[in-house]
């Protein structure tokens, strides 16, 4: 967690790097084999047509990280925060954007203890009924039942309601109870664009939300550094693969002479907007390994899973990876399903058609083609639609350009 966790309106996106036009990118590539920057003396092979990594490779190169090792590192960021004044009563409001990683990293502090007031205590996990179109009776009722006599964790607010008359009262009450103290020290993990909502619906609520800092193209290089390392000494090399130019491993001031470094990871940072997990989906998709390569490391025991030694791989510029872009559309309908599925950070059919008013005939067909594009994904496990990440950049670009209210990342 480089920067640790900061106030919300301290946030700020990574800063952009200045785009070369192809025949600026395409001129500046020349120049810099012909003054001796790539390590051949020949002219740098392209690499453009090398195929996508394998699930195996990729979990090798660019794994997922590890949510209960961050879960323990949060938990400690936390408990500081608990003693200044980003916390209302006790309670820490974590506001991130999408594929941040801190719903899943949230879902495993039952698994780990908290130290508040020197006592270790395991986390209660607070889950949302099925139901969620109660009455105020019904939520209080149902928040009676939950144990919020020691530690607590949300891991995602937006699974507590429904943008329905009949679907608020859950977070309105739990909200009403936080400002009210008494409670034990919690922790309520919400999407940005669910803040989005309910900062608007509750703007004189007393809550002063944090977040996680955003990566910038250090921060980003450190992590897939790290990840690829998986806790050992392999070191990961990572060169451009239209123009030879390092990627990875980071440079410090003495490579400047030697190696020429290419702009992808500010760039990645910028078009990911500091978000570690859309950064991290469009990194994946880039990496490339030469089939030879592949055998050759293999022989030579330099990639042996997690074990020392060297990854090679190489990446895709940005103009070549195909990143999934919203269609143009007459109707409302696009914009509708996206926005409901960022607000509640997915929903399952019917759920999706009773927030939005979309017909299910047309809702199938609109969702059926946002799925060949990329942009959306069914996942079977809760039987809902949400948005992919590598997606995630063009739709939250396109939301704001149609004028729907859009988060503050």
């Amino acid at each position: 967690m480089p920067g640790g966790l900061i106030p919300v309106e301290h946030w700020r996106v990574p800063e952009t790097s200045v785009r070369r036009s192809l025949k600026d990118s395409f001129r500046h590539a020349l120049a810099q084999i012909g003054a001796g920057v790539v390590t051949d003396k020949e002219t740098f092979e392209s690499l453009d047509n090398l195929p996508e990594l394998s699930v195996e490779q990729l979990e090798s190169f660019a794994p997922r990280p590890d949510f209960l090792e961050l879960a323990g590192t949060l938990s400690g960021a936390l408990e500081e925060s608990m003693s200044n004044d980003l916390v209302c009563h006790g309670v820490t409001l974590l506001v991130a954007p999408p594929f941040s990683g801190i719903r899943p990293t949230l879902e495993c502090f039952p698994q780990i203890e908290s130290q508040h007031n020197g006592g270790a205590k395991q986390w209660s996990l607070i889950v949302p009924p099925e139901n969620l179109l109660l009455d105020d009776q019904g939520a209080r009722e149902w928040w009676d039942r939950q144990d919020l006599s020691r530690p607590w964790v949300i891991p995602e607010l937006a699974d507590f309601w429904l943008r329905h008359l009949s679907g608020l009262t859950l977070v309105r009450e739990l909200l009403r109870r936080v400002a009210a103290g008494g409670l034990a020290p919690g922790v309520i993990g919400c999407s940005s664009w669910c803040w989005q909502f309910w900062s608007s619906y509750l703007d004189d609520a007393p809550f002063a939300p944090v977040t996680t800092s955003p990566m910038g193209a250090a921060e980003l290089g450190a992590w897939f550094e790290s990840l690829a390392g998986g806790g050992s000494n392999k070191l990961i090399i990572a060169r451009m693969a239209d123009d030879g130019l390092w990627v990875l491993p980071m440079a410090d001031e003495s490579d400047w002479k030697k190696r020429k470094h290419s702009g992808f990871l500010r760039d990645l940072a910028s078009v990911a907007r500091g978000n570690p997990g859309v950064a991290l989906a469009i990194w994946r998709r880039a990496l490339r390994v030469r089939p030879e390569e592949e055998t050759d490391t293999k022989e030579s025991g330099e990639v042996s899973g997690n074990s020392g030694g060297v990854a090679r791989v190489w990446v895709v510029p940005f103009d070549q990876l195909g990143l999934p872009t919203v269609p143009q559309s007459k109707g409302d309908n696009i914009g509708l399903l996206l926005h409901a599925l960022l607000l509640h950070d997915g929903l399952d059919i019917s759920s999706l058609q009773l927030v939005t008013g979309v017909a299910e005939h047309e809702m199938g067909f609109v969702l059926a083609r946002l799925a060949r594009l990329e942009l959306i994904e069914f996942e079977a496990t809760d039987a809902s639609w949400r948005i992919t990440a590598h997606g995630y950049p063009s739709i939250r670009r396109h939301l704001q350009s149609w004028g729907f209210p859009v988060d503050a990342f």
